[in-house]
């Protein structure tokens, strides 16, 4: 019964989040509060996203759980190690895009937030860094349980999906630029032989 209300709460999170996420929610928003309370928007999307995530962790913690295995040292060292790596990726990625617009906050300011794409850095390996990083962090957890792995696999789902609808956006966005892009970069996963 545990696993199926986690498996429950993480497909309502992530059915929110996407909806919430969508160009129509926007545009209604938009609607309803104009275009100077907009510039709340990504600032609350981030705020509300986090605080409706909570409620998944917490169930994954507190829901009876059965532990599946536990990696051994010193390839335990070495995970540990990895998702640090991770973990500094997603920093990196985040900063190599605009950090104040990501937060939400160059639009409290006032600040213009001119849409480009960025193909430099963690962007040259692949178009979707953090997706790859919150991947890479979530599935070399030295230790995993049956809640564990429902919402890690809840979590890959989600950001498959994510990503898939992302590209679907971006390339309305930017057209040829972003098909020239795909064409020269992996999605998620690095090649180990570079084309060209």
């Amino acid at each position: 019964m545990g696993t199926l209300l986690l498996v429950l709460a993480s497909a309502l999170w992530g059915l929110v989040h996407s909806l919430t996420a969508s160009v129509k929610f926007k545009e209604a928003v938009f609607r309803i509060v104009g275009v100077k309370r907009m510039n709340w928007y990504r600032l609350f999307y981030n705020l509300f996203s986090t605080m409706t995530f909570l409620p998944l962790l917490v169930l994954a913690v507190t829901l009876p759980d059965k532990f599946l295995y536990e990696i051994p040292d010193p390839w335990a060292d070495i995970t540990v190690i990895l998702q640090l790596m991770a973990a500094i990726a997603l920093l990196v990625g985040v900063l190599q895009t605009d950090v104040w617009s990501f937060l939400g906050l160059r639009q409290l300011m006032g600040g213009a937030t001119e849409s480009r794409i960025v193909t430099g850095g963690l962007y040259r390996f692949v178009r979707h860094p953090l997706y790859t990083a919150g991947l890479v962090f979530i599935w070399l957890t030295p230790v995993m349980t049956v809640n564990r792995l429902v919402l890690y696999l809840s979590l890959t789902i989600y950001i498959l999906i994510g990503a898939y609808f992302e590209e679907r956006k971006l390339q309305r966005e930017f057209g040829k630029e972003y098909e020239d892009y795909q064409i020269r970069t992996p999605m998620l996963f690095p090649a180990l032989f570079r084309r060209g």
